[in-house]
Order: C-alpha cells, then sequence, then structure tokens
C-alpha cells in the first residue's frame, strides 16, 4: 500500500464511518477499485488504525458529555444560574452497547465469514429501506417522547441498542443507520438519535477496534508505520469535519436522502463488484 492510497482510505473512512452510509461497503468497494484485496491482514490492520483516529474525532465532539457522564465536566449555566445535571447517564450507555457487544463477541468468527461484496449489497439496500421506513414513522405515526438528548429513556436506550446488533450481524448495514432508525421507531427525535448514535460509537468502537488490534499489532514495522500515522490523522481530521457539518444540516439531510445514496452504492456494487 503506498501513502496515496492511504490518503484515499483514510478520507474514505473519514467521510463515511459516523453517517448512515455503510463505512464497510465503501471500504470494500474502495480497495476493490483501487486493486487491494481488503481481506488482506495489513489492509484490515490499517483500517483499524484509521477507524481509531474517527474514534478520536468523536470523541472530541462530544467532549464536554463524555466528561458529564463521568462526573468531572462543568455543569452547564444559565442567566438564572447553574442548570440541573444532564439526565442522560452512563446506564443509557451500557443499555445503548451491551447488546452489540455481547453478540459481536459470541458470534465473532461467524460475522467474519459474512463479510463480502453480496452481503454489503444486500445490507445496504436493507439499510436504506429501514431508514425511509424509520423516517415515515417517525413523522406520522408515533408521537416523540425525546426530543433531546437527555429526554432518552431507559427503554428508548435499549431499544437503540436491540437495533444495533443487525449491523453487527450483517456488515454493510450501517451501525449508524440501525441505532438512528431504532431511535427514530422508539419515539427519540432523528437529531437526538443522532447523538445518541454517536455517543455510543465511541466505546463500542473503542472496544472492536481494540480487541481486533490485539491480533494485528505486529503489522506495525518500519515500512507500515509511516501510512498508518498519515492515515490516522486524515481520518480524524475527515471525520470531525464531517459530524461537525452533519450535525449543523441534520434537518435539511433526512434519512430518506441518506437511502437514496445507499441505492446508487448498491447498484454501483452491482456494476463494478458483483459482474
Amino acid at each position: 500500500m503506498d501513502t496515496i492510497t492511504a490518503i484515499i482510505l483514510a478520507i474514505v473512512e473519514g467521510i463515511t464511518e459516523f453517517i448512515p452510509v455503510s463505512s464497510t461497503g465503501h471500504m470494500i468497494l474502495t480497495t476493490k477499485l483501487l486493486g487491494f484485496d481488503e481481506q488482506s491482514p495489513i489492509m484490515k490492520t490499517y483500517e483499524i488504525v484509521i477507524q481509531l483516529g474517527a474514534i478520536l474525532a468523536i470523541a472530541l465532539v462530544y467532549r464536554q458529555r463524555i466528561l458529564n457522564l463521568l462526573g468531572i465536566g462543568r455543569r452547564r449555566t444559565s442567566r438564572g444560574g447553574v442548570m440541573p445535571a444532564s439526565r442522560l447517564n452512563l446506564i443509557h450507555v451500557l443499555l445503548g452497547i451491551v447488546p452489540a457487544l455481547a453478540v459481536a463477541f459470541i458470534a465473532r468468527d461467524f460475522i467474519k465469514s459474512l463479510f463480502g461484496a453480496p452481503t454489503v449489497l444486500w445490507a445496504l439496500v436493507a439499510g436504506g429501506i429501514l431508514m425511509i421506513v424509520a423516517e415515515w414513522v417517525n413523522r406520522r405515526k408515533i408521537r416523540i417522547t425525546a426530543h433531546e438528548l437527555d429526554d432518552i429513556s431507559y427503554g428508548q436506550a435499549l431499544a437503540i441498542g436491540l437495533y444495533q446488533i443487525i449491523s453487527v450481524l450483517w456488515p454493510g448495514f450501517s451501525r449508524s443507520g440501525s441505532t438512528i432508525s431504532g431511535g427514530m421507531l422508539s419515539g427519540v427525535s432523528y437529531k437526538a438519535s443522532a447523538d445518541f448514535s454517536f455517543l455510543i460509537a465511541i466505546p463500542i468502537m473503542c472496544a472492536a477496534s481494540g480487541y481486533e488490534l490485539l491480533d494485528s499489532y505486529q503489522y506495525f514495522t518500519k515500512d507500515t508505520i509511516m501510512d498508518f500515522a498519515i492515515g490516522f490523522v486524515i481520518s480524524f481530521v475527515v471525520a470531525y469535519v464531517v459530524v461537525v457539518a452533519f450535525m449543523k444540516m441534520i434537518q435539511k439531510i433526512r434519512p430518506t436522502h441518506f437511502a437514496i445514496y445507499r441505492f446508487i452504492l448498491a447498484a454501483v456494487f452491482w456494476l463494478f463488484i458483483m459482474r
């Protein structure tokens, strides 16, 4: 892998990791188009490295919320004095991540066997359909009870965690796509669903990436370390910009827009990989 390839893959990872378009699908497609084996050990290790860069970016975006969850953050203030402490707590986070982590640990080998273009192709389509349904239900058929992150109940956090299992068992479905859709189907607003999805991404991705890194540390050599470092930095910068921009434009970019993009990407998969 040359430096240009490393930069391209890092940019793709940074753009796609946290928005509901399937970073797995994009990485498989990009490596195929660039002529690389996506399943090679060095490529898989590099993907872990750039994913960690994206995780650091999201942690920076939500740093104040993380500190509050740990009980060491500054309390918000208003003109009338100190605001109440955040109602979102670590129990919400645990309910959102434990189901997926448990399934990932138990079914790790089975999940790895599913990685491949055909699986991702249908996951892109199915995930897009779920997002369209979730937006329709959220707007027309369900009462929104959680408009902000602090309004999310324990039951809604658990529901989001259970929906996340779909993305664990079906590579290409998109973790953010399943969690945002799950939140919207559970009475959580689109914005609050996205906020919670990004927040719980930090521990679950750290756990998954850290576990995989234990099997891949030997690929950090003098020949790869520079490209790994470049990829980490680029993925971090791009992911930070994308998440900040997405949260500012969230009311303009609806789930259906992402679903349409997923359908187009599935068509590209069919034309350039499956045929």
